[in-house]
């Protein structure tokens, strides 16, 4: 007859089939906890590609020299803009390691001050700021590669007008 103690996940015994199904069972839960802290992680890291702003960090930000911002104007309550899903913090991390280039976002509900200055009238609404001016509202396909394309050709085109006005001053 075979002792049994309980032990962690599992129970233990002098029986090499009891042990051998504790251990797997006490891997199985390792594992669990291993994909459920990794899986945590990503969903912080893919967040962060995207910086949510505030009527106290706008004006900063979108000033910031040499460095165009692409933000997300939306609403919780609108459809459309629940349609996009994943979609901005995708083009973030489509954008990841482009040091020119920042996305944000801005929730309208909580900084309608924000959006009335730039005149946000419909959601969602996406705009490319370069130091601290806004230069383009994006109309285009909402898909990343038509997003991408339009920030990175929009924020060069901003940047060689940015310089040719400091060369005149």
């Amino acid at each position: 007859m075979d002792t049994l103690v309980a032990f962690g996940y599992g129970l233990l015994s002098s029986s090499p089939n009891l042990w051998s199904g504790a251990l797997a069972t006490m891997k199985l839960g390792a594992r669990l906890i291993a994909f459920i802290l990794l899986l945590s992680l990503t969903i912080v890291l893919t967040k962060a590609e995207v910086i949510t702003l505030t009527p106290e960090t706008f004006s900063d930000k979108v000033k910031e020299k040499d460095t165009a911002w692409f933000v997300k104007f939306c609403v919780p309550w609108c459809k459309h803009c629940k349609k996009l899903g994943n979609l901005w913090e995708e083009l973030g991390n489509a954008m990841e390691g482009d040091d020119e280039i920042e996305i944000g976002e801005v929730d309208c509900g909580k900084s309608r001050d924000v959006c009335t200055k730039v005149e946000i009238h419909s959601y969602p609404t996406f705009k490319l700021f370069y130091n601290g001016e806004e230069v383009s509202k994006y109309q285009g396909k909402r898909d990343v590669e038509s997003l991408k394309t339009f920030v990175v050709e929009e924020t060069e085109k901003a940047a060689e007008k940015a310089q040719l006005e400091d060369k005149e001053l």
